[in-house]
């Protein structure tokens, strides 16, 4: 028993770390190969000898067994360790309660030594996947819409708008594929509603980025009438949006208020801003006034003008002595984060307070005047008062807006006694309306007026030069638009003018780089298009001309001119189907231009489809009833296509109109003689009467100008300018018509293949003359329209 025992070694008390290196010889399994007992055992039956079990349960400690020495050992186990229990089946009893009950460690009892579980053998193969199961399919089908989802967005957010729609649209139609596999395997209830929203509401969404508002609606209103959908009532704000884009603002109104009734009252932001989509689209509708009460709106405004601004003001700027010390710190914070803050917060409190000014003062008086006269006098009691002069500005634009001419220029002529820059705002707002009125010399005085009182004034500028361009003197207005440019080089009105100046004088490579400038700043400006491809065309190169004939078409699809020149540059390449098209197009949008239709009656003649041509030939007749040879082409292609009794009728009616014509007779007696009709004889009797009166009244003619040759010479040298505009008026005639002023004979084809000359100038639907030079008033005349500018970005975004 003693021999068990292990004393421990006498060491030093100071020792700390002795008996660490000691340990029971019993675990050192290193040395195990070594010990012949062990290797015997595990060679021989013994060490596989199964564990001896009891049949009695006990819960003594075993007793020791005699041997034939008479000594008393305790039975080992297999590995050596004593017995610790008695064996019942296979399952030992505890000897005491530390373990609890029901633990077992009877596997290993009876086993082979394996400390490193070698034995064991490998692990068991992971189970494989089943990749036919509808469980599987259902899980990678719907990783693969989720992917689809975002493949969408990321698509969006790139700008590419048609892939992010095919993207949402094929994310939908997985999806429905989804939920019909889904409800097969399992129970309606564990479809994945989370899912079946982000898809719908993407969808809808791309719909609504690619302007296909009634599809985006129709989705909207599948995930709003669905009661499974929590906070579905929220996406009533994007209908309302989608609305009010297609300008249908009572039902904006609906649904943003049907919104505002479903978002609880703790999400104070959002319900500020809905309210604040319904204030722009009640401004959209025009009423500003939704209650009406005229006193509130005024006590509003006094409110409105009562704000402090809580800013410094510029007279500490200011340095008050030659202090360079001073000088420097001023220097320095004259234009920091904070000035430019403060300058931020002044121009936003100007604008609000410009704003409600026109909005209240048409209603708050008897009239428009009396209205904008209250409001300037409480702006002067206020702080603002640097903004009564741009009430007074303001006002005068309230008498254009109502054709009041007079009283316009009357307000506007108040400011010639006011300070320079007020006095420079007025003289150019003046100068600019009587420009439009064609008062040159009144607006050249007012442009002078203008420039005099502040010669950094771009618009000012822009106007002088405008009057001087007027009067011709193309380099001098060049002049007055470079000087603009210099003042402020985002002023586009000089920069487009010197284009045209620059066109006049023939400078032709100036002007296209004027004209590609403002291309640069304005993108889809009609005119600046324009000009580039007419420019391009007056260069003799017409494969730019139609190149940028086409980017103006994309901007102006409706426009028939840009059209038809489009069509009559392929014409002149030689291109007749590609000139056909646009010629076609430019008919169908504007139908009375005599050219275009003109050019398809006569393509129509040359690919042998005369009937076709008739249409376009009665056109022309009902919009130039007293042209006949509208009338005749008609006749010609009735008698061409074959229906000769039409052509008979058609050319007895054109005689009696028109009794006189000598290629209508002739067509008759031809007619009739080939039909054999008894009205052959009466035709071809006045028919040789009307060409003797035609013989005599030519020799009458040419005597009377052998008789005045010298005195026709002489008028024609006194008058040479006059005549040179004539001559161009008559050219221009001749050229429509070059093609059908002599009709052709029975026997002779029709020609078409002479050159058509289209007008080189172009009208913009929505402004002036395109030849003309533009003119610059105030920037405050132009940011009158603010219910589209200044309110329509303001909308919650879907």
């Amino acid at each position: 028993m003693m021999e068990n025992v292990h004393l421990a070694p006498e060491t030093d008390e100071d020792d700390l770390y002795s008996g660490y290196n000691d340990y029971n010889p019993t675990y050192d399994t290193e040395e195990l190969e070594n010990d012949t007992a062990f290797q015997q055992a595990v060679k021989t039956s013994h060490g596989r000898r199964p564990p001896i079990t009891a049949k009695i349960p006990s819960t003594a400690v075993a007793r020791p067994v005699a041997t034939g020495c008479g000594s008393k050992t305790s039975l080992a186990s297999s590995m050596g360790r004593p017995v610790t229990g008695a064996i019942q089946d296979g399952v030992t009893r505890p000897m005491t309660a530390v373990r609890a009950a029901g633990f077992t460690k009877a596997a290993l009892r009876g086993s082979a030594f394996d400390p490193l579980g070698q034995s064991r053998g490998p692990a068991p193969p992971l189970e494989a996947r089943n990749e036919d199961s509808p469980e599987e399919k259902i899980r990678q089908l719907e990783k693969k819409v989720n992917e689809l989802v975002e493949e969408s967005c990321i698509a969006n957010s790139c700008g590419d708008l048609k892939l992010a729609l095919e993207k949402a649209k094929d994310a939908g139609r997985k999806e429905r594929v989804l939920v019909r596999q889904r409800e097969q395997v399992t129970s309606p209830e564990n479809i994945n509603l989370d899912l079946t929203y982000s898809v719908l509401f993407n969808l809808a969404s791309q719909y609504s980025a690619n302007e296909m508002y009634p599809e985006a609606l129709n989705t909207y209103q599948v995930i709003v009438k669905n009661k499974m959908f929590s906070n579905a009532g929220r996406l009533k704000v994007n209908m309302g949006n989608i609305y009010l884009k297609q300008r249908n603002y009572s039902k904006a109104i609906k649904f943003y208020r049907m919104a505002l009734d479903q978002i609880p009252s703790v999400h104070k932001e959002m319900r500020i801003k809905i309210m604040q989509n319904i204030g722009v689209t009640f401004i959209k509708t025009g009423h500003y006034f939704a209650v009406g009460d005229r006193e509130k709106m005024k006590k509003a405004f006094q409110k409105l003008i009562a704000v402090p601004l809580e800013t410094d003001e510029d007279g500490k700027y200011i340095s008050p002595n030659d202090d360079p010390h001073t000088n420097l710190v001023i220097e320095a914070i004259k234009n920091d984060h904070l000035r430019q803050m403060e300058r931020e917060r002044k121009a936003m409190a100007e604008k609000y307070i410009m704003t409600a000014a026109k909005l209240i003062a048409p209603v708050i008086e008897t009239s428009f005047a009396v209205g904008y006269d209250w409001c300037v006098e409480v702006v002067k009691a206020s702080q603002y008062v640097e903004l009564a002069n741009d009430l007074e500005i303001n006002k005068a634009i309230m008498y254009l807006r109502q054709k009041d001419f007079n009283q316009a220029v009357e307000t506007l002529k108040m400011f010639e006694k006011k300070d320079s820059s007020v006095k420079s705002a007025a003289a150019t707002n003046l100068s600019f309306l009587y420009y439009l009125e064609n008062e040159f010399s009144q607006a050249s005085s007012y442009a002078d007026l203008a420039v005099n009182s502040d010669r950094y004034n771009p618009s000012a500028l822009t106007n002088k030069g405008n009057t001087v361009f007027a009067n011709g003197d193309y380099e001098k207005a060049a002049e007055f638009y470079k000087e603009a440019l210099r003042n402020d080089s985002s002023c586009t009105e000089a920069l487009y003018n010197i284009g045209l100046t620059y066109k006049k004088l023939n400078r032709l490579d100036e002007a296209l780089d004027c004209f590609l400038k403002l291309h640069a700043i304005l993108r889809n400006s009609a005119q600046v298009l324009y000009q580039i491809a007419n420019i391009y065309e007056l260069m003799e190169d017409p494969t730019q001309a139609m190149e940028w004939l086409m980017q103006l078409i994309s901007v102006v699809p409706t426009d028939s001119r840009a059209l038809s020149k489009l069509g009559g540059l392929y014409d002149s390449e030689g291109d007749k189907s590609q000139a056909f098209q646009y010629y076609y197009e430019s008919y169908r949008y504007f139908p009375s231009n005599i050219e275009v239709i003109e050019w398809l009656g006569a393509y129509y003649i040359d690919t042998q489809f005369c009937e076709k041509a008739i249409q376009y030939f009665e056109r022309a007749s009902l919009i130039q009833p007293t042209q006949v040879k509208w009338q005749l082409m008609v006749a010609s292609c009735f008698r061409r296509s074959g229906n000769y009794q039409k052509a008979l009728d058609t050319y007895k009616d054109i005689h009696r109109k028109f009794p006189e014509n000598v290629e209508c007779l002739r067509f008759l007696v031809r007619l009739c003689t080939d039909i054999g009709l008894k009205e052959v004889q009466e035709y071809a009797t006045k028919l040789k009467r009307l060409e003797k009166m035609k013989e005599i009244r030519e020799q009458r003619t040419k005597s009377g100008r052998d008789g005045s040759g010298g005195l026709r010479g002489r008028r024609d040298g006194s008058a040479g300018s006059d005549g040179g505009q004539n001559c161009g008026a008559g050219s221009r005639g001749e050229r429509l018509s070059a093609q059908l002023r002599a009709l052709p004979r029975m026997e002779e084809p029709y020609d078409s293949s002479s050159n058509k000359e289209l007008d080189a100038s172009y009208v913009d639907p929505l402004g002036p003359q395109i030849e003309r030079p533009r003119t610059a008033a105030r920037k405050r005349v132009d940011e009158d329209d603010f219910a589209d500018e200044e309110l329509g970005d303001d909308l919650l975004p879907e």
